[in-house]
């Protein structure tokens, strides 16, 4: 029969139907014909809907602040925060003389911030005559509406059709998802790293590179990739004899991580041409952390120990880091997650190692943890509709308190997104 699969599905056997099927029968029917890229947009719109409305309640709510208005247009509220870096930069670009505080240390300034998302802003407000709000707002959508899609078709190479539309949902439904839809480069980041993840999958390395270079020029990732691509090298040359690893392959895959390490570290050799300090990009951004625990140099694998102390000393923080350390090492070598395959675990222990190794752990960092959204991936696996409507639910409800305790303005707000 021509819809063996579908009549598996649905439950029908090769006996004639009966003449009236139920409508929950033919709704099933329906959607197992609907082409993947309309359930992945149906998937997109209905997330937005949720979250624009969250955005839009808590726009309509807001008090005057030091970006916006009281009750801000829903433009205007979602290009606070670094929103308005991200406007300067595509505006005037990046000053040639770091700012200097009273007290001599380097201030905070638009060099903490990556140059493509504002670029490509930049020249799409000279090709349109629109404005920084509008286009910013577009292309992080256009860009979320594209990582979905392609997401999609990444989950297809580990997991069957329907956990990997689920894997979409919790992607289009994840408590971070109001970023996907503000002035904020994630949405672009989120896509290239896609991208990048399904061409290393599909190991088309050469491809790989130039995607590799812009994503490094997107959000910091060149390293983290470097490792992720490092650790790919490593195991396909064990499992040769399994896996063949031919030797344009072996130069291609080392020349993609000698790549992706010159990305990493591409944005602080510019930085420091500009500027004149080989330290600009570094000093910037702990500029960022200095309200916290003041200012310092930065130690490779201290800060979580640092932020552990800060926020809960006395050795509780860090018996709390360590625990979650475990946890999440443990996680990552649950069935779930072992169901994604060696290579997207690779990315997500690579990237969250790189994130303990240098940031200073606050509410940014929540979303500095985006980029493990393949995870999403692992919690698609159980089929269990229960499990999939509370996980839903619970994604919903953590939208609402991130954009309550790190979007939305409330007076003196210590909590950035």
């Amino acid at each position: 029969m021509a819809h063996d699969g579908l009549t598996t599905v649905v439950g029908m056997s090769e006996r004639p139907a009966p003449a009236r099927s139920s409508m929950a029968t033919r709704l099933l029917v329906r959607y197992r014909l609907t082409h993947w890229v309309a359930r992945v947009f149906i998937v997109f719109v209905a997330s937005r809907i949720v979250t624009t409305s969250i955005l839009l309640w808590f726009a309509s709510r807001q008090e005057l602040n030091a970006w916006t208005g009281a009750r801000p247009s829903y433009l205007d509220f979602a290009k606070i925060w670094d929103g308005h870096w991200y406007f300067i930069i595509a505006l005037s670009g990046y000053p040639n003389e770091l700012p200097m505080t009273d007290d001599g240390h380097v201030g905070e300034s638009a060099w903490a911030f990556m140059p493509a998302y504002p670029a490509l802003i930049r020249a799409l407000m000279f090709a349109t005559g629109l404005d920084f709000r509008v286009l910013s707002v577009f292309v992080s959508v256009a860009f979320a509406l594209a990582t979905a899609l392609l997401f999609y078709r990444l989950m297809l190479l580990v997991l069957p059709e329907g956990s990997a539309l689920f894997a979409v949902v919790l992607y289009c439904f994840a408590p971070l998802s109001p970023i996907l839809q503000v002035s904020y480069a994630e949405s672009m980041h989120a896509f290239l790293l896609t991208l990048a993840l399904y061409l290393l999958l599909k190991r088309d390395y050469w491809m790989l590179l130039p995607v590799i270079v812009v994503m490094s020029l997107t959000r910091p990732s060149g390293l983290a990739f470097a490792l992720a691509l490092g650790l790919h090298v490593v195991h396909r040359w064990v499992t040769r004899d399994v896996d063949p690893f031919a030797r344009r392959e072996i130069a291609a895959s080392a020349i993609g991580v000698a790549v992706s390490v010159v990305s990493g570290f591409a944005w602080l050799l510019i930085a420091a041409a500009v500027t004149g300090s080989l330290t600009a990009y570094l000093d910037t951004e702990l500029a960022w952390r200095a309200p916290y625990v003041g200012y310092q140099g930065l130690l490779p694998l201290t800060p979580w120990i640092l932020g552990a102390n800060f926020w809960l000393p006395g050795g509780l923080g860090l018996v709390v880091l360590v625990v979650l350390v475990g946890g999440f090492a443990a996680f990552m070598f649950s069935p779930w997650v072992k169901r994604l395959g060696p290579d997207l675990r690779f990315w997500v222990a690579s990237y969250s190692l790189y994130l303990l190794a240098v940031f200073f752990p606050q509410s940014s960092t929540v979303r500095l943890f985006l980029p493990v959204f393949p995870l999403w991936g692992a919690l698609a696996v159980p089929r269990s509709a229960l499990f999939r409507v509370v996980l839903v639910a619970l994604c919903v409800a953590g939208q609402f308190a991130w954009v309550y305790f790190c979007w939305w303005v409330d007076g003196y707000d210590w909590t950035p997104p």
